[in-house]
């Protein structure tokens, strides 16, 4: 190969000249620059937020708003959030604990199983039950059939609309996210320690009480802490059932109102709300510590027969029929019916190409962003000074902590400085005025992106993890810079977590419903909004195959989830 000779007479090979070429193209701390770049990004929706709420709303509508809606919606936020706090917990603990300490017919099957319900969006599960639920729905018809009334009038269920039922269908959805990180626990703790308890006499529910529960303590708060969350950015199922809270404050005040700082002075107050529970969650931990050392002998089921054995199997198939059984046959019985008739409206057709559309490009976008802030991460570290990639990572991590009501009405304000900006450059052309990013597609891609750019950036650095520091050594040695040991070293090594990534991301942005409906487009509707379009009406026919698609959608990362907890266990028990 035909080489060049530097000044100093030395000669080196056209290939690494190249590469030395290219490796200047981006500074010895480009990627740390990037990643402060990413964070500033996720980082700007929420100091806009903050700008917009100093410029005060309009004349005499603030003072309305923080007199006769702000205290409402806040006590309903807060009852709602202590509601699901109390029934996720009581429900996730159970479930983990039941199908770790004991072993039963069916255990095997239900330990994955109760996952399901995180394929089901909340809001999907308020669709499916209000229809079923309803006065003149299935399930009250065939009691009034059984019970020999005729009318509504004659004899009807409590109404599923209020702050009760609102509660119990969230808690019967959200509480995986406990169950989860819970049963992870339980199954990390020593058989020695609970052995220990029974050789001094306490019974099973002095173990569980006095035990393991104070020792799973950290994992149930962050756990919770992740349901409450998730509760706190719903607003389908809230409005569906009648439930005024804080976020659908939020979108009535800047839709209906057309008041964006009044809006963004409510999400403000939802922002210390995320800011408590995160609080509260590492309070909850603060005292966790690690040991080194020797695996600990996982616990030993205790074996259950006859009565003992069905009990236990119908406690915990409960929460599984009705987090998910129940609305999804609902759905595919809807959508059969529908297909069966009707068949399905070019419209929704449309709906579905859009959400896969923006959902590809929303998880490019983010799986790409997050690979650079774990590699960025990586570089770091292998320099020891990790400080300030760190701290870019924390900061565009806090995007997934943000509800996605208030990540979109810090978004209006950075998307119309930049349409703002470009429309004062296209007008030195002589270029018509236009919007660039507001009420665009892209809008509701960087949107995604800053809401889940925690989950690919989180799963991508735990791929890194798994990858020996040896080989980027080794890559270094003969020359490679950064970015190619990036391309031809770790990428083909992190498929799997890149992949999992990807899928993640891709689910989320095809459910997310109140960033896209506060960001999208004039006309443009995804799966979501088409389905929160239709019950808004009333209308439950093709809300039901939308939803449906979106269920199917959701079961993917719940299958990933099932296999890698079998594989755990597994291994735990090997």
């Amino acid at each position: 190969m035909s080489a060049v000779a530097p000044a100093g007479g030395i000669r080196v090979p056209v290939r690494h000249a190249m590469r030395i070429r290219l490796s200047r193209l981006l500074p010895e701390g480009g990627w740390q620059w990037a990643a402060v770049a990413i964070a500033g990004l996720v980082l700007a929706p929420l100091l806009a937020l903050a700008w917009t709420a100093l410029q005060g709303g309009q004349a005499g509508l603030w003072p309305h708003i923080a007199r006769y809606v702000l205290p409402p919606a806040a006590l309903n936020t807060v009852l709602l959030l202590a509601g699901v706090g109390v029934l996720v917990v009581a429900i996730g603990t159970g479930a983990a604990w039941l199908v770790t300490a004991y072993d039963f017919r069916g255990r095997r099957v239900l330990a994955w199983a109760l996952l399901l319900p995180l394929a089901v969006p909340t809001y999907i599960v308020a669709f499916a039950y209000l229809d079923l639920l309803h006065p003149l729905g299935p399930v009250q018809g065939l009691l009034r059939e059984l019970l020999g009334h005729a009318s509504p009038r004659d004899f009807r269920l409590p109404d599923i609309r209020g702050l009760a039922g609102c509660i119990v269908l969230l808690g019967f959805v959200l509480y995986p996210y406990v169950y989860l990180t819970t049963r992870a626990m339980f199954m990390t703790q020593a058989a020695s320690l609970l052995e220990a308890a029974r050789t001094l006499g306490a019974s099973p529910s002095a173990v569980f009480g006095r035990v393991a529960l104070p020792l799973a303590r950290p994992a149930i708060a962050v756990g919770a802490a992740l349901a409450l969350m998730e509760a706190l950015n719903d607003i389908g199922a809230s409005e569906f059932l009648g439930v005024q809270t804080m976020t659908v404050a939020v979108y009535t005040t800047w839709v209906t109102r057309a008041d964006l700082p009044g809006a963004a002075q409510i999400a403000l107050s939802m922002l210390a709300i995320v800011v408590a529970l995160l609080a509260l969650e590492r309070h909850a931990r603060r005292r966790q510590r690690y040991a080194a050392g020797t695996r600990p002998r996982p616990m030993r089921a205790r074996r259950l027969h006859g009565a003992g054995a069905l009990a236990a199997l119908a406690l915990g198939a409960l929460p599984v029929l009705v987090g998910f059984v129940v609305p999804a046959a609902y759905l595919a019985w809807e959508t059969v019916e529908r297909l069966a008739g009707a068949g399905v409206s070019q419209r929704l057709l449309a709906s579905a190409g859009n959400t896969v559309m923006v959902a590809l490009a929303a998880t490019v976008a983010t799986v790409g962003a997050g690979l650079v802030l774990a590699w960025a991460l990586r570089q770091a570290q292998g320099r020891r000074r990790p400080a300030g990639a760190t701290l870019a990572v924390r900061l565009a991590s806090l995007g997934y902590a943000v509800p996605g009501t208030v990540l979109a009405i810090g978004l209006l304000l950075p998307l119309a400085w930049f349409d703002a900006g470009a429309n004062a450059v296209r007008g030195v052309f002589g270029l018509e005025p236009r919007l660039l990013l507001m009420g665009s597609a892209a809008a509701l891609v960087l949107a995604y992106l800053t809401r889940f750019l925690a989950i690919a950036a989180g799963g991508i650095e735990s791929g890194f993890a798994r990858i020996a520091p040896s080989l980027d050594q080794a890559a270094a040695s003969l020359g490679h810079a950064p970015g190619a040991i990036l391309r031809r070293v770790h990428l083909p090594l992190l498929r799997p977590a890149l992949a999992a990534s990807a899928l993640l991301v891709f689910v989320d942005a095809m459910k997310e419903l109140p960033a896209t409906l506060l960001l999208r487009p004039l006309g443009f509707e995804t799966l979501a909004t088409w389905l929160y379009a239709e019950a808004s009406r009333g209308t439950y026919e093709e809300g039901a195959v939308a939803a449906l698609l979106i269920v199917l959608a959701g079961l993917l990362p719940v299958v990933l989830l099932a296999r890698t907890g079998v594989r755990y266990g597994r291994e735990r028990m090997a």
